[in-house]
């Protein structure tokens, strides 16, 4: 009887036990990161082994940069996702980047090398306090004859000189050391930055009725990454299409590194917020004066409506060509809402805030070309391109550079933000196409009449085509636009150009021949009161 009860007393001890959770860690690998424009979703995978009942599977060392409200938990197999929990472990740093652990290493074998060389020095030291003792004892000994004092003299001087020589190449070599540790810790100092950070950690409970084997992929949104579009912009001639080569320049911040990662780049927000707005009614009503308060009261107001350091710090992590190479492979998915470009390549991107540029598509289209001149501001012309269907390509606002016959032009923006189904970009100037504009002196003249003044200026614009095929330009320049009923303006002579009496803007458009000059007169005249000052400059 007695036998029985005690065994009955270790059963209901074990089953609390038995039903207890089990906290499990799994190591979850990344598989795929979606870059936004200022943020980006991680995906991990990690294999897991349950038993029956409950288990707290625990994922460690991630960014500390995570979005709580974003995490989305999937398992596959036979259990069930109860619960999922976020934190970040301030006890525990980010786990060690496989590149400052080689640095670390290097530092340790140089500093063994350092211990080595100053082991070596002391020995060589010894064995100079040693010669020069036998150098006293031996001139205190009057037994030794000449030639043995001069055999004496000469070991001692060529030991004393070797020992000597080789202790300075050993302080020299570990000069050299200490110079490579020191260069070495402040690479690792400008990797890790200035503090330390904290680990993210997501906790996700699970139930199984049996021992199973499964799979639970993970994804989030973490800040501190993001990536922008940049252009190069070439055109071989202006009888040939141009071609546009999207990039993509990613970076990321966020604590861990992305290794051997399969990249998309998404123009879409997910961040915003997806609701159509709603108006409220908007209510008017007499409008009474804010009444005056004292410096205190103030002061008080001030300091209540400033964000205390933890908000602040939370806001700033929130808001935180030879052949051609063949490119790297890109699908482009168009979604109602987004594009998105998918990588083939994976590609390992450091968590140090430096940009990685990636060519995720390669446009070729045709293209009307044309020079455009604005004489009066700058006597140059500018190539342009017009593209026609540009909007079917899914390109985003972001600074060009230009290359014209194979040179390097200069850089420019590229602005998608038109209403137009024709995107206009331009191509640098040509210095092949001669502007000049120069007052004409003998038309340009001030008069009195009356109790007005007349000013009549007139204005002489060349353009010399020194190309061997012609070019079609447009050249724009203005007169000024009365603002006042006392001031009029006339255009005099405009050598048939378009005016533009509400702007003041005046426009010809051309076709000029190799080697061509034409030549254009813009002419107008300003009358006001003789007393007043207008400035025509």
């Amino acid at each position: 009887m007695k036998n029985i009860v005690i065994i009955c007393i270790i059963l209901l001890s074990l089953i609390p036990k038995m039903y207890a959770d089990t906290e499990k860690e799994i190591k979850g690998d990344i598989r795929h990161v979606t870059v936004f424009p200022d943020r980006a979703q991680i995906s991990q995978e990690a294999a897991v082994t349950l038993t029956p009942g409950k288990t707290i599977l625990s994922l460690t060392g991630l960014s500390p940069y995570i979005d709580a409200q974003s995490i989305q938990v999937k398992g596959l197999g036979e259990f069930t996702i109860l619960s999922v929990n976020h934190q970040n472990n301030y006890l525990q740093d980010l786990e060690i980047s496989p590149e400052t652990k080689i640095i670390q290493n290097q530092i340790e074998a140089l500093m063994l090398k350092v211990e080595d060389e100053k082991t070596a020095i002391d020995i060589l030291k010894e064995k100079e306090s040693f010669l020069s003792a036998n150098k006293v004892f031996a001139g205190k000994d009057n037994s030794f004859t000449a030639e043995q004092l001069k055999s004496m003299i000469d070991l001692y001087s060529a030991n004393i000189e070797q020992i000597r020589l080789n202790i300075l190449k050993k302080n020299r070599l570990i000069k050299d050391y200490e110079t490579q540790i020191t260069a070495l810790q402040k690479q690792i100092s400008e990797r890790r930055g200035i503090k330390k950070l904290p680990t993210g950690e997501i906790f996700i409970t699970v139930s199984s009725e049996k021992q199973i084997t499964g799979k639970v992929t993970v994804n989030y949104i973490v800040t501190n990454a993001g990536w922008y579009p940049s252009y190069d912009i070439r055109v071989d001639d202006i009888t040939k299409p141009v071609t546009v080569y999207y990039k993509a320049n990613v970076y990321q911040n966020t604590g861990v590194e992305w290794e051997d990662v399969n990249l998309s780049f998404s123009n879409a927000t997910p961040w915003l917020a997806g609701d159509v707005p709603v108006l409220y009614p908007w209510y008017a009503d007499y409008y009474v004066p804010t009444p005056y308060m004292t410096m205190d009261v103030a002061t008080k107001s001030a300091r209540a409506s400033v964000p205390s350091m933890a908000e602040k710090q939370m806001e700033e992590v929130a808001v935180m060509d030879a052949p051609e190479a063949a490119p790297v492979m890109v699908e482009r998915n168009v979604g109602e809402t987004s594009v998105t470009f998918d990588i083939s390549v994976p590609y390992t991107i450091a968590t140090d805030g430096k940009i990685l540029t990636i060519e995720i598509q390669k446009i070729t289209n045709p293209a009307v070309f044309k020079y455009v001149t604005v004489p009066k501001i700058a006597q140059y012309a500018y190539l342009t391109g017009s593209i026609t269907d540009w909007e079917k390509q899914s390109l985003l606002n972001g600074e060009a550079t230009l290359y014209f016959e194979n040179t390097f032009v200069g850089k420019s923006m590229l602005n998608v933000n038109q209403q137009s189904d024709t995107l206009s970009i331009s191509l640098g100037t040509d210095n092949n196409i001669l502007v000049k504009r120069e007052k004409r002196k003998d038309f340009t003249s001030t008069r009195m009449i009356g109790a007005n003044k007349q000013v009549t200026l007139s204005y002489l614009i060349s353009i010399r085509n020194n190309k061997t095929n012609p070019v079609i330009i447009t050249v724009n320049d203005q007169i000024p636009v009365s603002s006042n009923s006392g001031i009029t303006v006339e255009a005099v002579e405009l050598s048939g150009g378009k005016y533009n009496t509400q702007t003041g803007d005046v426009k010809w458009d051309l076709e000029i021949k190799p080697q061509e000059n034409r030549q254009l007169i813009l002419t107008y005249m300003v009358k006001y009161p003789k007393d007043k000052n207008v400035i025509l400059k």
